[in-house]
């Protein structure tokens, strides 16, 4: 019995860091792709309208978005490198 508890724990460790890098690897390839449509999107004219104002609101869903930001970091799926780049797409958004 030890035996099999040992073959299925060894499983389930495996199938479990399987979806973990699985996952990770899925979020790179969607911050990679964002990156590259502002890239395609460039030969398209600019708007000539600026952006209207910040809402108080609005500053709240940046506070939100940075602080789990700070959290993936911090967890590891995100590189110093990947994180600054969201961060800054945040504060200029």
């Amino acid at each position: 019995m030890p035996g099999l508890l040992r073959g299925v724990a060894r499983t389930a460790v495996v199938a479990g860091t399987a979806t973990a890098v699985s996952n990770r690897v899925s979020r790179r390839q969607q911050g990679r792709w964002a990156q590259q449509d502002p890239q395609q999107a460039a030969p398209q004219p600019a708007r000539s309208a600026a952006p209207p104002p910040a809402q108080p609101a609005d500053m709240t869903s940046k506070i939100d978005q940075l602080k789990q930001l700070g959290e993936l970091k911090a967890q590891g799926v995100l590189t110093e490198a990947e994180f600054e780049e969201q961060k800054r797409r945040i504060l200029e958004s």
